[in-house]
């Protein structure tokens, strides 16, 4: 008997074993290729390969992805690409151009009036409205990763510092009682 495709690496010998496992759910394979424009905004992207990545045909990839998400692939990768520049443009020193290229898009002109139309300003107003890269002060990783950690914690170790606690010592070596 033929087997059933399940999913991408799974594939099942018997009809009893393809009714034991239902098919992915449409929106799964929508995901996917969302999941693939998230990953991968830099790299010219088109309708067809993110349809291919859906598994459906590009007409009825489209329809789904703006009846699921609100908006076409196009625009969805338009805006991941615009949000990043934003970041860079805040973040980094980079020229305007290099922004542009670095984020996948291959127009200049189309960047500038795509992002004045998503961000209401211009790359460069945008960029002058945040304090410059190089004059911000730099934390190291290890000092915001201390500050993120939770500040309620089960340890015992952690506890030590909280009023009303108090430390059990093992038995000293000169005889002394347990505190």
């Amino acid at each position: 008997m033929a087997g059933v495709v399940v999913s991408e690496s799974v594939t099942l010998g018997s009809s009893r074993e393809a009714r034991l496992l239902a098919p992915l759910p449409p929106a799964r394979h929508l995901l996917r290729a969302k999941d693939l424009v998230d990953a991968r905004y830099r790299e010219p992207l088109d309708v067809s390969a993110l349809a291919r990545a859906a598994r459906l045909s590009p007409a009825h990839f489209s329809r789904e992805f703006r009846r699921a998400f609100g908006e076409t692939p196009h625009q969805y990768l338009l805006t991941r690409r615009l949000e990043r520049a934003a970041a860079l443009l805040r973040n980094t020193d980079h020229t305007v151009t290099e922004i542009c290229f670095a984020v996948g898009l291959r127009s200049l002109g189309s960047f500038t009036t795509s992002f004045g139309r998503a961000f209401g300003l211009s790359p460069t107003a945008y960029r002058k409205a945040y304090p410059p890269a190089a004059a911000r002060v730099r934390i190291p990783t290890c000092v915001l990763q201390a500050y993120a950690r939770p500040q309620s914690s089960s340890f015992r170790e952690d506890n030590s510092d909280r009023p009303g606690y108090r430390r059990r010592r093992p038995f000293d070596d000169t005889g002394g009682s347990r505190c």
